[in-house]
């Protein structure tokens, strides 16, 4: 599924990640975490794990070149959708590429029969527990230690109705419209 966000200042599609790919998600994670993901992790997501769904944002906001800015990974666990990583460029942060990422993610993971969300984030990362607070993610639970560069603990959150009122919930208040076979998902100003 490619989903396409449109605003003033350019396109954004939502597309699965590609082996093409991999340099520049690579930078991104390097970017944006202390205890990246080494190349051959996507490798095995991208090549090997059937049950992992992968995503990248390619934006032509740079003199109409394509570039990715953002990726997202699923895992599909049974029911449960665990978004085991989302990240995207320290420089394109707060202008919705997270947003449409991950509401890609959770229409494609319904879609595929998943009832169930939940996500690792650190105790100290506000701005991605906001994020996750506006999907209708609860906090349900805590990690003690579960980061191995600092010990910081992992809050443990989760959607645990995932079905059709939320996926019309979902496409209503995250400006979800369907143009033929793609979604579009205007930004918000």
């Amino acid at each position: 599924m490619n989903t396409i966000s449109l605003s003033s200042t350019g396109t954004t599609l939502i597309r699965p990640m590609g082996i093409e790919d991999l340099d520049h998600v690579l930078d991104i994670e390097n970017l944006s975490f202390s205890l990246p993901w080494p190349a051959s992790a996507y490798q095995y997501e991208l090549n090997q794990n059937p049950l992992s769904l992968l995503w990248v944002a390619e934006t032509d906001l740079f003199n109409d070149q394509p570039k990715i800015v953002g990726m997202i990974v699923v895992w599909l666990i049974v029911d449960e959708a665990h978004i085991a990583t989302l990240a995207v460029h320290p420089e394109q942060h707060h202008k919705g590429f997270a947003r449409s990422l991950l509401t890609t993610a959770l229409i494609e993971t319904i879609h595929r029969g998943m009832r169930v969300a939940t996500l690792e984030v650190r105790a100290s990362n506000l701005a991605a527990q906001h994020l996750y607070l506006g999907f209708r993610f609860k906090i349900a639970g805590r990690r003690p230690r579960y980061y191995r560069d600092n010990n910081e603990d992992a809050l443990i959150m989760t959607i645990t109705e995932l079905d059709e009122t939320y996926l019309s919930w979902l496409e209503n208040n995250h400006r979800i419209c369907r143009q033929g076979d793609e979604l579009c998902i205007p930004k918000r100003n």
